[in-house]
């Protein structure tokens, strides 16, 4: 493998109950009677995107442009709740960097906002420095948002890689879909939050997944070097 692909900001950090908090003050902040309890958020979680869970929870009484201004709400009570910092999900920082001392690319593929992914990378500041990533997507890099395929296949055209050499993560299997629509790889690390079916390629901890593609890569490179005396 050339490159890791951690496919959505919920990989990367545990988000989910500060962003359920988020969206009920926001409907309170609206004056919506509105409230999501862990349940609800769990099968909200299933439709990927902020505006479009708040336009699907009430889809025949609420407007674009409402269910936009309450998101907008929603991101801002969500930065304050995450003012403290975050720790990342176990794994990713130890993965973040052994994939950097070996030579493994890094991709954040999101369909997320730039503000959403700003957000998180201060708060997990202490921990990940974002600017290890190669690349980072939002939601401004295609016209369709996961689970729609198109963010993955815009990054490895930027890459410049085949699919067979890229293994993704996802936190949602409408995420991990996404991947897989464009013949990736791609392993399964649930969020908290997130309810499975299917169970594909899951994984409890992202750090011994890091570790067997290293070992892939070193074995790689060792055949080429091999190979390369022998000529």
């Amino acid at each position: 493998m050339d490159a890791l692909f951690l496919g959505s900001i919920g990989v990367i950090a545990e988000t989910s109950e500060l962003q359920r908090r988020a969206y009920n003050a926001a409907f309170e902040a609206q004056g919506l009677d509105w409230y999501w309890n862990v349940a609800n958020y769990c099968e909200m979680l299933k439709i990927p995107g902020g505006v479009k869970r708040i336009s699907s929870f009430s889809p025949h009484t609420l407007s674009r442009e409402m269910a936009e201004n309450i998101h907008q709400q929603k991101q801002a009570f969500y930065a304050e709740y995450l003012t403290g910092g975050i720790k990342p999900r176990p794994g990713v920082a130890e993965t973040i960097n052994l994939c950097k001392s070996h030579g493994i690319r890094l991709g954040l593929i999101t369909t997320t906002t730039e503000e959403n992914i700003n957000i998180l990378a201060d708060a997990l500041s202490a921990h990940i420095n974002f600017a290890d990533f190669e690349l980072i997507t939002t939601k401004q890099d295609v016209s369709l948002e996961k689970p729609d395929s198109a963010v993955y296949r815009f990054a490895l055209q930027q890459f410049g890689l085949s699919a067979e050499q890229v293994i993704a993560v996802e936190d949602t299997e409408a995420n991990q879909e996404a991947a897989l629509m464009e013949q990736i790889r791609c392993y399964l690390f649930a969020g908290e939050y997130a309810a499975t079916t299917h169970h594909l390629n899951a994984i409890k901890n992202l750090y011994p997944l890091a570790k067997q593609i290293c070992r892939s890569a070193d074995a790689s490179q060792e055949y080429k070097e091999l190979a390369l005396n022998l000529a």
